[in-house]
């Protein structure tokens, strides 16, 4: 099949145009001057239900709905396209509107960029003492837009709020400045909308690098579900394949980081082919979504999308809370929620299937996973843990806060049992707000990162 977008301007280009609304053209188009609207002919053909398309996980996922706008910015926005605004206007106001969803969650922007000999590495973070994230220039798009995804300013044009870099230079020279770095992972955007032979120049650069610590190369990428036929039929996809192949045999771990949210992503005779060929090549699949009002929030729809997973030979990994960004409060699940959905979803399935952690929330100090809802002393409780944390000192610590049934984000907790903070507020407070820019080691006896 050959690769075909669809975006704002060619939305009547949509074989299924005709059974969507005037309402439902209009929330399209109006929405998307904020949150970014792409999608493809695999998606239109292949994976979404027209006959149910109102209700439909995979139709939401990628069109946006009028509901992902609060009521009054919904019609602000829609009166000044009607009036016709002038460009400058409406990009003004549009923008105003972005900075207030919250476009980099977590502190990205602020806590988790690095330096290196006083230049900033706007295309890096570094969070985790273990792991490095990097952001190649050349694949900050995707093959379409999940309606709730986190990193939408990267498809916007407030290029001040994105993470890029063309520089495989600096990446090796920074690996080599932070021995602690096993992991390098490639996110995005979605790298696989590189063509082979660009990724390869990246990879080969760590590769034949003299890096000793590194252990893993890890690809974030929803490709698998929005594009297989990157590794089936597109003109490169023998040489991505065998690039893949090349990292396998120079041992280092290929991590292949798949994005699915729905089980219904996993039913094509494209997506099992795809799975098979990388697979092949050595590279370990592992699975990961956030739970998403709409989408997927209902354990059978987690239990069915683990055991299909293993069945392909692939690792569920995360289930994560919805960030506290763009769409929020559409797609937005309480940690109450979260936590039922979970556990009903795992008592589902066998052992084999419970390599998924979860329900995680990727917050400022950590990764804080909702161990379950508990009394102790008679007081209701979320038990909460690190699964990753600022300080690695703090994961798997055990927790607790108040018992809240409305929270949906660990900053909407406080403290159980009358506490005046958690046990890691106070370092995390003076790990943010230290001048020293996120990757560089604050305290080498006391292991502290920001």
């Amino acid at each position: 099949m050959k690769f075909q977008a669809y975006a704002r301007h060619n939305l009547n280009k949509i074989p299924a145009y005709g059974r969507l609304s005037q309402s439902q053209i209009q929330a399209i188009n109006i929405v998307s001057e904020v949150l970014p609207f792409k999608t493809n002919n695999y998606v239109v053909n292949e994976l979404i239900d027209w006959d149910n398309y109102k209700n439909d996980p995979l139709f939401i996922l990628n069109f946006p709905q009028k509901s992902m706008l609060r009521p009054p910015q919904f019609r602000t926005l829609t009166e000044m396209v009607e009036k016709n605004a002038s460009k400058t206007d409406l990009a003004r106001y549009v923008n105003e509107l972005r900075l207030t969803l919250n476009p980099h969650p977590a502190g990205q922007l602020e806590h988790n960029v690095p330096t290196l000999k006083g230049e900033k590495l706007t295309g890096i973070q570094h969070k985790y003492r273990e792991t490095m994230l990097f952001f190649p220039s050349q694949g900050q798009t995707c093959h379409a837009y999940c309606t709730f995804c986190f990193r939408w300013p990267q498809f916007t044009g407030l290029n001040e709020l994105k993470f890029t870099m063309k520089q495989p230079g600096l990446v090796v020279s920074y690996l080599k400045e932070n021995p602690s770095i096993s992991d390098i992972l490639f996110t995005g955007g979605d790298p696989m909308v590189m063509k082979a032979s660009v990724l390869e120049k990246y990879i080969d650069a760590i590769l034949y690098a003299d890096l000793p610590q590194l252990k893993t190369i890890r690809i974030g990428t929803k490709s698998l579900s929005f594009w297989p036929y990157r590794y089936l039929t597109d003109p490169d996809s023998d040489h991505l394949l065998e690039l893949f192949r090349k990292v396998s045999d120079r041992g280092i771990h290929l991590a292949f980081m798949a994005h699915f949210n729905h089980h219904r992503e996993l039913e094509t005779d494209a997506i099992r082919e795809a799975v098979s060929r990388i697979r092949s090549t050595g590279a370990q699949i592992r699975t990961q979504s956030p739970l998403l009002k709409h989408i997927n929030d209902d354990p059978q729809v987690w239990s069915t999308m683990w055991r299909t997973q293993v069945e392909m030979g692939m690792v569920p990994y995360y289930m994560f809370v919805a960030r506290d960004t763009g769409a929020q409060s559409y797609f937005g699940v309480t940690l109450k929620q979260s936590s039922h959905i979970f556990n009903e979803a795992y008592k589902q399935v066998s052992g084999i299937c419970r390599t998924v952690r979860g329900p995680s929330m990727s917050a400022g100090p950590g990764k804080v996973r909702i161990v379950g809802i508990t009394k102790v002393q008679g007081e209701k409780v979320f038990v909460l843990e690190f699964l990753q944390g600022r300080n690695p000192d703090w994961v798997g610590q055990p927790f607790f806060a108040a018992f809240d049934p409305e929270a949906q984000w660990l900053d909407d907790l406080v403290p159980a049992f009358g506490a005046s903070g958690f046990f890691f507020e106070k370092e995390y407070n003076k790990l943010v707000k230290v001048d020293k820019l996120p990757g560089h080691i604050l305290n080498t006896d006391n292991k502290q990162y920001a």
